[in-house]
């Protein structure tokens, strides 16, 4: 567009710089004919070429706002674009910072996990030491006199709740239910028609000269019921 304007302004400034710019002046000026006729050819040239600069001009303008319409369309897909990136930059980051702080709950979550586990597991080995040597004990023949036994009348009740006892051992056979001012956790005892068993639990409705027998099945607890029995502590 820039070179067609110019070439324009070149032939204006060529026809108003040579004289007899004007057809009838070429003719009434013309020495003869044939120079008048070459003058108006001249004439027609000129005209001609400047239509075609003036159509080249016009043409270039008009690409020159197809080509801005376009740059602008371009500018304002690649604007919406870019908003859009950035939207997705956001909520990329939202999830990183997300996707982290759950990872650090998990990483929290397995500490603790894993400290409460091992608790676990030291208590479990506890209460089995703690079993095996009441096992054992029950198991083991009297070495006390007879002098150092005593007997002790009481209710004896059957029951076959699943669990652990207060002192942290789980129920089995053998276990009593006692208050421990009665009778100290702890103590062995002899329960006629029970046999051999050890005083490690304790119950809100034991009170007193009162057992709990524990037995593997509801059907045998209810077998033995409530009895009054006489005991003896070793």
């Amino acid at each position: 567009m820039r070179i067609s304007e110019r070439r324009l302004a070149e032939l204006v400034r060529t026809v108003y710089e040579q004289d007899g710019a004007d057809p009838l002046a070429v003719v009434l000026g013309a020495g003869s004919l044939d120079e008048a006729v070459t003058g108006l050819d001249n004439l027609d040239r000129a005209a001609r070429e400047n239509r075609r600069v003036l159509e080249q001009l016009a043409a270039a303008r008009a690409r020159l706002e197809q080509l801005e319409a376009r740059l602008d369309a371009r500018a304002r897909e690649l604007l919406q674009v870019s908003e859009a990136a950035r939207d997705r930059l956001r909520t990329l980051e939202a999830k990183r910072a997300e996707r982290a702080a759950y990872i650090g709950s998990l990483r929290r979550l397995q500490g603790l996990t894993a400290q409460r586990i091992s608790g676990l597991e030291a208590q479990a080995e506890a209460a089995e030491q703690r079993t095996a040597e009441l096992q054992v004990a029950a198991e083991q023949p009297l070495l006390v006199a007879a002098t150092s036994a005593r007997t002790l009348t009481v209710s004896a009740v059957g029951y076959s709740l699943r669990g652990r006892t207060a002192s942290g051992l789980p129920v089995g056979p053998g276990i009593v239910a006692v208050d421990p001012s009665v009778i100290p956790l702890g103590t062995r005892m002899f329960v006629p028609g029970y046999g051999e068993a050890v005083a490690a639990d304790t119950g809100s409705a034991v009170q007193g000269a009162a057992i709990d027998l524990w037995f593997p099945s509801t059907a045998a607890a209810l077998r033995w019921g409530r009895q009054t029995v006489v005991i003896t502590l070793h």
